[in-house]
């Protein structure tokens, strides 16, 4: 017994634990449950304040126990089929209804209702009282007539009560058929009275039709027979007139073909005369070009030949002034170089020679202030450059043609007079000797022999 106990207790406590799960509820998404329990009542569900879960436990249990109200959040529908009713004369019908409904207020259902069936069976009573009213107080061929108003006038109806069941219409409540009664033929006369009546206003419209219809093929052979001879009048209008303009254009054809001729053989004449006009004047013009070149030709000939003299001319005068200039140059030239090659030597044995001089100066100052000695000393020296320059004189003139005629008494002055012809003093005498001989006519042959006559 003792080994049993702790079994026992250990089952009561997974039977506890498994009790809430198999009591939980979670509401579908197109329902709310109303939950009423000792204390209050809530609604479960979608979009719910409280959530979509909660514990079903069973009303028999004190205290935790609850009850639940199932309705549908969805659109639900309500048929009313072969509902009899009566018109404003009493006469009897029987029609379809069908509407569609929501629930707008669980809590409010809840209240009103302890199931969905019940609710579905008071909003049917609803429905029927407010159509039973409606048809009641109208004609049934305005009835028949009018479904469309009569549905707005039953959801108008109907609207005002549902709010007590927190419910409301989707769309307009629809009046699908309404028929006969089985023991009455009301609508069904009424029904023959329109057939009739169509049939009637058929048949009028078809006589009205066919007679329209008659007049319009009388009008419409009419017409076209006015239209088949006018047609025929325009045709031959139209062909006499296309012959009359056939014969216009043949003939104006046959005009600008005549004058076409008559412009062309013009032109034919112009482009004649043009081409032999202008043969003409490139005939000119290729004499005139000739002429010209030809005269052009013999210019040029004569420039050639003119300019060829002068420059034969002045060839042989360049030729006569450079070989005469020439020879000038040589000669002053030659003057020129033994003058020079004579003062370089001669600066040369100067300066040889002052050499000793020049040590003798220094003697002298060594001496101090004895005159007799330096005049001496300056007297050899002197003896010696004279004997020096007369020897180098005489050196320079042996390679030279030259005569010399001394007047002066002895050899060192008649020496001494030739080297005057290379200075200004020399050319002075050589120029008025020479402007002397060419005052005599024998002077003046013997220049001209020696000397072109432009230089003489």
């Amino acid at each position: 017994m003792d080994s049993l106990l702790p079994i026992t207790v250990v089952i009561i406590i997974l039977a506890i634990c498994a009790i809430p799960y198999f009591l939980r509820r979670v509401v579908p998404t197109n329902e709310v449950h109303i939950v009423q329990s000792r204390k209050k009542t809530v609604s479960y569900g979608k979009d719910m304040a409280d959530g979509n879960t909660y514990y079903e436990w069973p009303s028999a249990l004190p205290v935790i126990g609850v009850t639940k109200t199932i309705l549908p959040v969805s659109v639900f529908d309500l048929d009313l089929s072969g509902y009899e009713a009566y018109d404003k004369g009493r006469l009897p019908f029987v029609v379809d209804i069908k509407a569609f409904f929501r629930i707008t207020s669980s809590d409010v259902s809840a209240q009103r209702v302890a199931s969905f069936d019940e609710l579905r069976e008071q909003l049917k009573a609803v429905v029927q009282g407010s159509v039973r009213t409606i048809l009641a107080s109208s004609e049934i061929e305005e009835i028949m007539q009018g479904r469309s108003k009569f549905g707005d006038e039953f959801t108008k109806e109907v609207s005002a009560q549902l709010s007590n069941w927190g419910v409301s219409t989707v769309k307009n409540i629809e009046l699908m058929d309404i028929r006969d009664h089985k023991d009455s033929s009301v609508i069904k006369n009424i029904m023959e009275k329109k057939k009739s009546h169509i049939e009637m206003q058929s048949r009028t419209e078809v006589a009205k039709n066919m007679q329209i219809a008659q007049i319009a093929e009388i009008e419409a052979r009419k017409q076209t027979s006015l239209q088949e001879q006018q047609s025929l009048q325009e045709v031959g209008q139209r062909t006499a007139e296309k012959d009359k303009q056939i014969g216009i254009a043949i003939e104006m054809s046959a005009q600008e073909i005549k004058e076409q001729q008559r412009i062309t053989k013009e032109k034919e004449m112009n482009v004649v005369r043009v081409e032999e006009i202008k043969k003409a004047e490139i005939e000119r013009d290729k004499n005139l070009v000739k002429a010209d070149q030809d005269k052009q030709t013999n210019i040029i000939k004569a420039d050639g030949e003119k300019q060829k003299s002068i420059i034969n001319a002045e060839g042989v005068k360049q030729q006569n002034i450079l070989h005469a200039e020439g020879n000038l140059q040589s000669q002053k030239l030659g003057a020129e170089g033994i003058k020079a090659e004579g003062e370089a030597k001669a600066e040369a044995e100067k300066l040889m020679q002052l050499a000793p001089v020049n040590a003798q100066i220094e003697l002298a100052k060594e001496i101090g202030q004895n005159q007799s000695y330096q005049h001496y000393l300056l007297t050899v020296r002197k003896i010696e450059a004279d004997q020096a320059i007369g020897m180098k004189q005489a050196e320079s003139l042996k390679g030279a043609n030259l005569k010399v005629i001394a007047n002066g008494g002895d050899i060192s002055s008649g020496i001494n007079k030739i080297t005057d012809i290379f200075s200004a003093k020399g050319g002075t005498d050589i120029a008025s000797m020479l402007s002397g001989i060419a005052q005599s006519e024998e002077g003046e042959k013997i220049l001209n022999k020696i000397l072109p006559k432009k230089d003489n």
